[in-house]
């Protein structure tokens, strides 16, 4: 009735982990920097966690069982109430391997469609309980967590079908609860793709991915998922907003850009009309070395102003490009290992070199050759040093595993988290080295040393997004008031320094003390005006934007 796919105090496929037995140089790598972690909990028992009654009457239950559809589209099961307590944070994932879910749903209920969304959401404004929509529940921002009273949960599971395909349009009208690899299976069935694989592809949805504005891998090409939207759906407490299947249209603010980023506040998106393409026939990811952080940027930017879109172009700083190949695995004896060894000695010390993955994805071999070609003249001017395909294919094929190398970490001790934000070309040296200082000297002020990386994940003419990801010895006792400090730290930082409060994970409560300095007052007040304008109440996932 309600997904429980995933690890519920981790990431992913609980029969998937990430082992470092084959990886020998991470562990030294990472001691090196933050030195030896005590080591960590283990998880405790799903069965061990107590939690508080529902608190409703028997007969709200029926009635909200009765409007989700009847009686198999509510539970308030142990586990499931468990799993839809939080997302996949840091904090979310300490707190759940320590057993600390003080305030869980009352219920998770799973509406059939959009109607029976439309009547949960009616019964529960009569009933003045707050309700939180959760898609694949992957936020890392809070995204999902409940405000401190009872709520509901209404999960999207059963809305997960591509319901039509306009070919001659290339628009797909798609339902919002449909997981990544089940939405790209069922398009490519019909020859075409959206192109959208985020790193939480696997078990993210579509209605998450347009409520946080996410962006792919692939989004240099692609675009980010709002600007594939056409038309939207949603339920919502003053009734049913629907925007219009056009291309373009000049008739007041864009609603589906509002509706876009408003991470449930607005109402439950249950479907959405999107732009779709054929599915490429030829891809090809490939890396080179740059000199360092600057010249790479230098030639990502003149790529996407000369007019190139590769799919990808992922620029690591000289720190993460130490930790990638860290984490290479270790070549097993054999031809493999000699051209390893021939190459790494090629290569020389990194010298804070910096790591380049480059993508490419068309319908036609020569449209590649050409994109390709104006690459690797960019990357070649900035002196870059092509490595072939092999360190590409490797990223491409693994894109998806790294989550799980957090809950390895976490068993042993170490804090990790990542944090984005997006700036202009002229800005993004500044940025990068504010946000890299800021979480040093929190961390350091905590008396653990960090080891602070980053890259450049998404590019447009303008600007570009950078990602970093932190790590340090764990606080034991106090977990996450030192998280809490280094995010507080970096999100000044950005705020301070020409950044984006974020670039496609969103606000969720992590960021919703910033939201008000971040839009300024006209602009807050103009979106809490919209926000009551379809939730008078306020209770469509409250503490999101607004604490």
């Amino acid at each position: 009735m309600v997904r429980m796919l995933t690890r519920w105090f981790g990431w992913g496929d609980p029969t998937k982990s990430f082992s470092l037995d084959d990886r020998p140089r991470l562990w030294p790598a990472l001691t090196a920097r933050i030195g030896e972690p005590a080591g960590g909990r283990p998880p405790v028992a799903l069965d061990d966690i107590a939690l508080p009654a529902p608190g409703v009457s028997e007969s709200v239950l029926v009635r909200l069982a009765a409007a989700a559809g009847g009686a198999d589209a509510l539970t308030t099961d142990h586990e499931a109430r468990v799993r839809h307590a939080f997302g996949k944070s840091y904090r979310d994932l300490v707190r759940l391997r320590r057993g600390t879910v003080g305030n869980p749903p009352v219920a998770v209920l799973a509406p059939g469609s959009h109607e029976a969304v439309a009547a949960v959401l009616a019964a529960a404004s009569e009933l003045g309980m707050p309700v939180v929509p959760f898609g694949g529940g992957t936020s890392v921002v809070g995204g999902v967590e409940g405000p401190p009273r009872p709520y509901l949960v209404v999960s999207l599971a059963r809305l997960d079908r591509v319901l039509a395909l306009d070919r001659e349009s290339r628009t797909a009208r798609i339902q919002a609860g449909i997981l990544g690899p089940d939405l790209e299976r069922q398009l490519e069935a019909q020859g075409f793709t959206l192109g959208h694989y985020p790193q939480s592809f696997e078990f993210s949805t579509l209605g998450g991915w347009i409520a946080a504005r996410s962006a792919g891998q692939q989004s240099t090409r692609y675009g980010k998922i709002e600007d594939m939207v056409v038309a939207l759906r949603l339920a919502t407490p003053a009734g049913e907003l629907a925007t219009p299947c056009v291309p373009a249209a000049s008739d007041g603010p864009d609603l589906n850009r509002f509706l876009a980023g408003s991470e449930g506040t607005c109402g439950i998106i249950t479907e959405a009309t999107l732009r779709v393409r054929p599915v490429p026939r030829v891809r090809r990811y490939q890396a080179a070395l740059l000199r360092d952080f600057s010249s790479g940027a230098r030639a990502v930017r003149t790529i996407l102003q000369a007019g190139g879109k590769p799919a990808t172009l992922r620029l690591s700083d000289a720190a993460e490009t130490e930790g990638t190949f860290a984490l290479r695995r270790e070549t097993p004896p054999g031809p493999g290992r000699l051209v390893a060894g021939l190459v790494k000695r090629m290569l020389g010390p990194l010298d804070g070199r910096c790591l380049l993955i480059m993508g490419f994805e068309h319908a036609r071999a020569s449209d590649l050759e050409h994109e390709r070609r104006l690459t690797e003249e960019a990357v070649a001017a900035a002196g870059g040093m092509g490595l072939g395909e092999r360190v590409g294919r490797e990223w491409y094929d693994h894109r998806f595993d790294l989550p799980y190398l957090r809950d390895v970490l976490l068993d042993r001790g170490v804090m990790v988290d990542t944090l984005e934000t997006a700036t202009v070309w002229s800005n993004l040296e500044a940025l990068h080295g504010a946000v890299t200082g800021a979480l040093h000297r929190a961390l350091a002020d905590w008396g653990t040393p960090a080891w602070v990386f980053c890259h450049l994940s998404h590019a447009y003419e303008v600007g570009a997004s950078l990602y970093f990801t932190f790590l340090a010895r764990q606080d034991a006792e106090r977990p996450i008031e030192q998280w809490w400090a280094a995010k507080q730290a970096a999100t000044d930082a950005i705020l301070a320094n020409g950044g984006a409060l974020s670039h496609h994970h969103g606000v969720g409560r992590d960021h919703a003390a910033w939201y008000g300095r971040h839009a300024g007052h006209a602009g807050a007040a103009l979106v809490r005006g919209a926000l009551r304008g379809v939730d008078p109440p306020g209770l469509l996932n409250p503490g999101i934007f607004f604490l």
